[in-house]
C-alpha cells in the first residue's frame, strides 16, 4: 500500500514582503530612469562630436554617417586645446599635491589630537564647507592683486588648494576617526615619532580616504570656470573650460560645431577616466568618512 504524498503548504498572501517587493521595483525603474535621462546627453555628445557640421544641422539626433576625427584635429589645432589641456593638468596636479601636503598633516591633527582650539578649528572647518568660492570672489581677487597673483597658474593653484582645506580635512578626519589607533601605538612603541608615524601607518591605511578627497577636488579644479575666467587674463594661460567657452563663441559663428562637440569631450574624457578608475575607492571612502568617535 502506497504512502501518502506528502500535502502542498499553501502559500499565504504576505502584504508585508508585497509591499516591500513593489518598493523595489519601484526604486529600480526610478534609478533606471535617472540613468537613462544621465547618460543620454553623454551619447548625444559623443556622437555628435563624430558627426560634420552638416549631419548636425540636418538632424540633431541622427546617427553620424562616418566618423568625422578631423573634428578633434581642428579642435586641439585650430582651437589651442593642447595648450588650455596642459595648462589644465598642470594646474590640477599642483593643486592636488599642494591639497594633499596641507590637508594630511590638518587632518590627522583634528582626528587624533585634542589642543587647545582644536574643537574651534573644526568648527570653522565645518562651517567653511557652506562658503562658496563665489561669496567671497571680491576680496579674494583684491588680495591676488595685492600679491601681484593674477595671471599666474602657480598662484592659482595654491588658490584653489587653500579653499579645498576645509573640505578635505573635514572628510578626511572623519574617516581617520574610523581607524583602529592600535597601529599607532604600537608604532610608537617600537620608537616612531609623530611624523614616521603618520607617514608609514597613518597614511597607508588612509589610503581610500585620500583618494576620495584627491578624486572629488580634482575633478572639481578640472572644471572650475569664474576664478580661472577672472584671474587668468593671457590667453596662453587659459585652462579647459575657458577654452571650451571660447571656442563656443567662435564655432557658434563660424557654425563649426562639430569641433565644439569634440572639444567638450576632451575636456569629458579624463574625468570619465578618473571617475572609473577610482569608483571602488571613492564610494568606500565617502562611506567611511562619515564615521564618528
Amino acid at each position: 500500500m502506497k504512502k501518502n504524498a506528502p500535502l502542498k503548504k499553501a502559500k499565504i498572501f504576505d502584504p508585508y514582503h508585497a509591499r516591500t517587493f513593489t518598493i523595489r521595483w519601484c526604486v529600480r525603474i526610478l534609478l533606471l530612469l535617472f540613468t537613462l535621462i544621465t547618460l543620454y546627453p553623454l551619447f548625444w555628445n559623443i556622437m555628435s562630436s563624430f558627426k560634420t557640421t552638416e549631419e548636425i544641422l540636418i538632424s540633431l539626433t541622427a546617427l553620424p554617417q562616418g566618423l568625422a576625427w578631423d573634428n578633434y584635429v581642428r579642435a586641439f589645432v585650430a582651437a589651442n586645446m593642447g595648450e588650455y589641456l596642459f595648462n589644465s593638468i598642470f594646474v590640477v596636479t599642483l593643486s592636488l599635491t599642494l591639497l594633499l601636503i596641507l590637508t594630511v598633516p590638518c587632518a590627522y591633527a583634528l582626528a587624533r589630537y585634542r589642543f587647545f582650539g582644536s574643537r574651534v578649528i573644526e568648527l570653522l572647518f565645518a562651517t567653511c564647507l557652506f562658503i562658496q568660492t563665489v561669496y567671497i570672489f571680491i576680496p579674494l581677487y583684491n588680495l591676488m592683486h595685492r600679491l601681484n597673483m593674477l595671471d599666474n597658474l602657480w598662484a592659482l593653484s595654491l588658490v584653489y588648494a587653500a579653499i579645498s582645506v576645509p573640505f578635505a580635512a573635514f572628510l578626511l578626519a572623519g574617516y581617520m576617526r574610523g581607524l583602529s589607533p592600535s597601529f599607532e601605538e604600537a608604532a610608537k612603541i617600537d620608537g616612531c615619532g609623530n611624523w614616521r608615524t603618520l607617514l608609514k601607518i597613518v597614511v597607508p591605511m588612509s589610503k581610500p580616504g585620500i583618494i576620495t578627497i584627491a578624486m572629488l577636488n580634482g575633478i572639481g579644479f578640472w572644471n572650475e570656470y569664474i576664478l580661472a575666467l577672472v584671474t587668468l587674463r593671457s590667453p596662453a594661460n587659459h585652462t579647459l573650460p575657458i577654452g571650451v567657452a571660447n571656442l563656443f563663441e567662435v564655432q557658434r559663428r563660424a557654425t563649426d560645431f562639430g569641433a565644439l562637440y569634440a572639444a567638450l569631450m576632451i575636456v569629458l574624457i579624463p574625468t570619465l577616466i578618473i571617475y572609473f578608475i577610482g569608483q571602488r575607492h571613492l564610494t568606500k571612502g565617502i562611506a567611511l568618512g562619515g564615521v564618528k568617535e
